[in-house]
């Protein structure tokens, strides 16, 4: 498929108006469903439900999405980023019952649903800007790990005893004694399986999903080695009467005790569940060929909707998925159709071909799932942060591990609160200029905090064609709400923008770095558009890479009166060239 798909062509719509593509939407819609079939299935399994609610889940997202929009091209349904979350929220609101937690659980999704529906009349989403993003990116690897953890049970035929991560390491040496050696054998051939066709770049090696390749293959080799019923996936008959569970809503207004436990989980879901599906509809949007965007509230709106109807039906909580929404793109979706058709072959799957999932192994989809949990901690991640700079590597080392040893929610916390103390010290040292101690001015260090929080943008005026934005504060993650709503409120006839970085700047954090580049890339992506920066490359970078963090006093605001009132085109630009059309590393 031809990805380079220009700004000026018709930009597909979702509505009545994109049944037209019906055509494009229901094959990828069909690919979809065969990327979706495993994965729901297994991503129940890993968050301690019946198999048949990740389908469930999946079906409910395919039919309501299309109706509610919010975004174009993303793919919803159960995600593997929660299901740790869910397995650690099922087996504390079941007191160690997994069968009374689950019931319990859908009553905490309900509420989830609730809270988002809530947040995105509240037009909330904006403020997900304040996430560091080598926190987020902390979050999905100690997601990846807990997955990888929580999958070894399955992959050895054994049960464990432990539901935390070090408890579930500590449990390991035992697990593989344990093990069935018919069932790690399979697990490890599917996985090493998985791996090979991943890496194989021809075209023809990616006509059929790697994913349902392995599970066919798992199927077929359980059958012949006679693997026992219990290691195998199992739907139930009458999937209405016997498959379906109610939210308990009773239970838990009669135990009190329950109360503060169903209060953190609907908490920690909201937070994970909306950081994930707004950052994954985001990046689903950089590699659009149509180059739409989404509206983050409704994406919001959508998946509280989908969540409450989900639960109402024994389903999972429904984020938009990376893996599925890029399946999408390639098979040539055109609009959120795709996932309606998606839930239609999905249907067809339970109901016509239930005796064919009830053969394939637990084992097997532990290798498509431990495969997943790689991908989100591979050690690339973690070079890719050394790369960054030291500081980020840290930053994500540490909240990795306060994150596997407590939850999510405080990992989250953690993360956030080191990188404002971090952002805290490194915007009142380069004030200091170097003259006395940060501990001999800790009054001052905390008073200038609050320039972290603060519009740092000092002025913005129009000069013929080109607009121009002045920053006079730190650009850190907790103002970017204010970068983005200037950025937002560029008028659309600009041919360009001049982005002036003054001596009020102390310091550029990476989380607001990496936005300024995806804004350029979007907004000269449009063809005839040009950014162009002033005093950015000035500031002493903390490493070699184009987002890096950077420091120091760049530019002074005392030249911007007699700049400003020259054409822009004499404006000397991040390279030193009037007129240069881009920041280094961007074409």
């Amino acid at each position: 498929m031809d990805m380079s798909v220009t700004a000026s062509q018709k930009k597909p719509a979702n509505g009545w108006a994109g049944l037209k593509y019906w055509r494009e939407d229901m094959i990828a819609g069909l690919l979809v469903s065969l990327i979706s079939l495993p994965f729901s299935l297994g991503i129940a399994v890993a968050s301690g439900a019946p198999p048949v609610c990740g389908l469930i889940s999946a079906i409910i997202a395919g039919l309501i999405l299309p109706f509610l929009g919010g975004s174009f091209v993303t793919i919803s349904g159960p995600a593997a980023g929660l299901a740790p979350v869910l397995l650690a929220s099922m087996t504390l609101l079941g007191k160690g019952n997994l069968a009374v937690g689950y019931p319990l659980l859908l009553v905490a999704i309900f509420m989830t649903g609730i809270v988002q529906i809530v947040l995105s009349k509240l037009k909330a989403a904006k403020y997900s800007a304040w996430f560091p993003s080598t926190v987020v990116e902390a979050m999905l690897a100690s997601i990846g790990l807990l997955i990888i953890a929580k999958q070894l049970p399955y992959l050895f035929g054994v049960k464990y005893l432990s539901h935390e991560f070090w408890g579930m390491i500590a449990e390991t040496p035992a697990g593989w004694r344990a093990m069935d050696s018919r069932v790690f054998l399979l697990g490890a051939g599917c996985l090493a399986l998985l791996f090979l066709l991943t890496s194989i770049k021809a075209r023809w090696a990616k006509r059929v999903p790697p994913q349902l390749t392995i599970v066919v293959v798992g199927a077929v080799v359980a059958r012949l080695i006679g693997l026992d019923g219990k290691f195998l996936i199992h739907v139930p008959e009458n999937v209405f009467e016997h498959g379906l569970t109610m939210p308990n809503f009773a239970g838990l207004f009669h135990d009190q005790t329950l109360w503060l436990t169903m209060v953190s989980t609907v908490v920690i879901l909201t937070l994970i569940d909306g950081v994930e599906s707004l950052a994954t509809a985001s990046a689903i949007d950089r590699i659009d060929p149509y180059r739409r965007h989404s509206n983050p509230n409704r994406v919001l709106l959508a998946m509280g909707v989908s969540n409450i109807c989900s639960s109402m039906a024994g389903g999972l909580t429904i984020i938009p998925g990376g893996v599925k929404s890029k399946a999408c793109i390639q098979g040539g979706g055109k609009t959120l159709w795709a996932n309606f058709y998606n839930a239609l072959f999905l249907i067809m799957f339970l109901f016509v071909f239930k005796s064919l999932i009830n053969l394939i192994p637990y084992s097997a989809l532990a290798a498509m799932l431990i495969y997943t949990g790689y991908k989100l901690c591979e050690p690339a991640i973690w070079r890719h942060m050394a790369h960054i700079g030291r500081e980020q590597l840290i930053l994500f080392s540490l909240t990795v591990l306060v994150t596997l040893t407590t939850d999510l929610l405080w990992g989250i916390m953690f993360g956030v609160t080191a990188k404002f103390l971090m952002m805290m010290v490194y915007a009142h040292r380069q004030g200091l200029k170097g003259k006395t101690s940060i501990l001999k001015c800790l009054p001052g260090t905390l008073a200038s905090a609050q320039d972290l929080f603060r519009d740092p943008v000092s002025a913005t005026e129009r000069v013929g064609d080109a607009y121009h934005l002045y920053f006079g504060r730190p650009m850190v993650s907790f103002n970017a709400l204010h970068l983005n709503e200037a950025l937002a409120a560029i008028p659309t006839d600009a041919r360009e923008v001049v982005l002036h970085v003054t001596d009020g700047v102390s310091l550029i954090d990476h989380t607001t770095s990496d936005s300024l580049y995806h804004f350029v890339e979007d907004f000269e992506g449009q063809g005839t558009h040009h950014v162009r920066f002033v005093g950015f490359d000035e500031m002493r970078m903390f490493s070699h890479h184009r987002t890096c963090m950077r420091v120091s006093t760049p530019y002074s605001a005392a030249v911007k009166a007699p700049y400003a009132a020259k054409s822009p085109g004499l404006l000397v630009g991040s390279l030193g060239v009037a007129g240069s059309s881009s920041i280094p590393g961007v074409e």
